[in-house]
């Protein structure tokens, strides 16, 4: 498989988004969802051919994003998208914002399981939910599961939904088919909604791929609404696209309902470049997933050597690594003594969920393998005064 080899620092400097902006030079930005590969040439083109054509103005609406995605979810995720059932909107968490208030009422639970990709707990009360915490059972040394009867009883103390995220950020857990029935089937119990974000879908291993929601079972189709994008899996996030997927007549009431300017937030080049990379970004894709996982491995040999009291469970998916710091004795956010003290920029554990984030941090591991190696190397300078 021909690699996708990330950019080298110099280069990336000259970018000006959030990753490259929010810190001084002399720090190495590993936090925020962001990769370090150069973006897709179908994209790239799609995107310079629109400006040479001054293709600058509002979108056409959603078929032609839907139509596209239909081809890739059938082809690389086993999904059988129909896109008549797809809105698009600007991105993922304005997706579940509307989703969730049309689905919910004003106080109402919605289940989010730590550790968490932390938006998730502003986008439930952003919806005028409330939050209902059911962390994920097992760890880094046992791996993960969803606390199925933990996610039951709280439908039965009467939460109203759920907001699902699969593959799982930080942790990098596919959940199984399976795993997705039985919560389909409680979701079905309780008549409750599962909101599944899905932006990390592609960015599963081959060897562990990912299962769309959708796709598990009738009840899964009844009761879930899917929410994905290109954004994460071809670097895009900028751009602004994101799809709201249904199954069933329940969904297709959801989206209906959703107000008529949710769909005009997507942006034209959000558009123009969801479709190419729909269309003509799989070898792009298959080259960085080769990529990340011979740097999820790089990393699991680095701190194997370096900081050998740093715990990690190479992740399934995703190009991010949760680590647990705890035993370096960095306090409660070891990613901010990782800043002061190491120029390493990590993101912040316990906004992941205050309890089970304690002592750890969140790695963005899609950059070259010396910036990953300088990052660890970084780390364990840090880390020897305090641990001799």
């Amino acid at each position: 498989m021909q690699r996708i080899a990330a950019e080298p620092l110099d280069a990336l400097r000259n970018r000006t988004s959030a990753k490259w902006r929010s810190y001084p030079a002399d720090v190495l930005p590993l936090p925020v969802a962001e990769m370090d590969y150069p973006l897709a040439e179908p994209i790239a083109a799609a995107l310079i051919d629109a400006v040479r054509r001054s293709d600058t103005g509002y979108n056409q609406g959603s078929r032609t994003v839907a139509e596209a995605f239909q081809g890739f979810a059938a082809t690389r995720l086993g999904w059988d998208v129909d896109p008549a059932r797809v809105t698009c909107t600007a991105d993922v968490s304005m997706g579940i914002v509307e989703v969730l208030r049309r689905v919910t009422s004003p106080g109402d639970g919605v289940v989010i399981t730590p550790p968490i990709y932390p938006p998730f707990f502003d986008l439930v009360t952003e919806s005028s939910a409330r939050i209902v915490e059911v962390p994920m059972l097992g760890g880094i040394d046992e791996g993960w599961s969803l606390d199925l009867e933990g996610i039951e009883a709280a439908f039965e103390a009467g939460a109203r939904a759920m907001v699902l995220c699969n593959p799982h950020n930080p942790i990098g857990m596919v959940p199984d088919a399976a795993t997705l029935a039985a919560l389909a089937d409680i979701a079905a119990r309780h008549d409750v909604t599962i909101v599944a974000d899905e932006v990390h879908g592609p960015l599963a291993q081959p060897a562990t791929p990912y299962t769309p929601f959708l796709t598990v079972s009738d009840a899964a189709r009844e009761h879930g609404i899917a929410i994905t994008s290109a954004s994460k899996s071809f670097n895009i996030a900028g751009l602004k696209s994101a799809l709201v997927v249904t199954a069933s007549d329940r969904g297709d009431r959801v989206r209906a309902a959703l107000p008529y300017e949710v769909e005009w937030r997507m942006g034209q080049f959000g558009a123009i470049a969801s479709v190419a990379a729909f269309r003509a970004g799989g070898r792009w894709l298959d080259g960085v997933l080769a990529s990340l996982d011979d740097n999820r491995r790089l990393l699991a040999d680095l701190l194997a050597d370096e900081l050998p009291g740093v715990r990690y469970r190479m992740p399934d998916a995703t190009y991010l690594a949760w680590l647990d710091l705890s035993e370096l004795g960095w306090g409660d956010d070891p990613a901010a003594y990782a800043l002061e003290h190491a120029k390493v920029a990590l993101a912040n554990g316990p906004t992941f969920g205050a309890t089970v984030g304690r002592g750890h941090a969140r790695l963005n591991f899609a950059c070259t393998p010396e910036v990953l190696d300088e990052a660890i190397t970084r780390l364990a300078e840090a880390a020897s005064p305090v641990v001799e």
